[in-house]
């Protein structure tokens, strides 16, 4: 599903280049809940939003469905954000003036919304329980609603991978609890490739996929410190 070969990304910062990421390669299979862990300025959000093509890697290829991203055009790049990918950010990126429906359906407003695109949208709010709020805007919905929200727009397109950096940082542990269960269920549901880059490592199951990110490096490859836990590998 996604193959990530030699992928190397680097910044210039002033006279010096500083490397985000070091020849990172992995497989993420089709359907897997995958985790990216690592401790802060380790690269983790970086793969995150090279999986994405938010941004290019500096060397190296990535391929999803045996597309490769790197070689794709900036239109092309638009096109697969907008129609392979799903995004859940922290800080829940809703607009003020919408309805959650209206927040839903976002990524179809550019072309027009259709009856079964609004009633998709209508259906995914009830699936996150959220059938009560439909007209509510965000600042009628508390944190975990309005990731609620975030999380039925991220499906909404039925994207073939949903891409999600620190969903439950901004709420308390109850709500990230409740958060991870709906994220899990639609997740197995839909057969959607989920990978979240997180800190909190109570939500990972032995079933799932874990990156470790360390310095750049996956961390089978890194030099760790001591009681650094290594591997590329389902959860212990």
């Amino acid at each position: 599903m996604i193959d990530v070969v030699d992928v190397w990304k680097s910044y210039k910062s002033g006279t010096r280049t500083l490397d985000a990421l070091r020849g990172v390669s992995c497989t993420i299979e089709k359907g897997r809940f995958a985790f990216i862990v690592g401790p802060s300025g380790s690269g983790k959000s970086t793969l995150l939003y090279l999986l994405g093509a938010v941004d290019r890697p500096s060397r190296g290829r990535i391929l999803v469905e045996g597309r490769d991203l790197t070689a794709m055009s900036e239109a092309e790049q638009n096109d697969y954000r907008r129609d392979t990918v799903g995004f859940i950010f922290q800080s829940f990126n809703l607009i003020s003036n919408l309805s959650a429906v209206e927040n839903v359906l976002i990524p179809f407003m550019p072309r027009g919304v259709t009856a079964e695109q609004r009633a998709r949208a209508v259906d995914l709010l009830k699936r996150v329980g959220l059938g009560d709020r439909l007209d509510h805007h965000p600042y009628q919905l508390s944190g975990g609603e309005q990731q609620r929200v975030a999380i039925a727009r991220a499906l909404v397109k039925q994207p073939l991978v949903v891409l999600a950096d620190e969903p439950t940082g901004e709420l308390d542990s109850k709500t990230g609890d409740e958060i991870y269960r709906i994220l899990r269920s639609l997740q197995e549901s839909l057969e959607t490739t989920l990978v979240v880059v997180t800190h909190d490592r109570r939500f990972i199951t032995p079933q799932d996929l874990v990156l470790e990110i360390q310095d750049g490096l996956l961390a089978d490859d890194a030099e760790p410190a001591a009681g650094f836990a290594t591997g590329l590998h389902a959860a212990d």
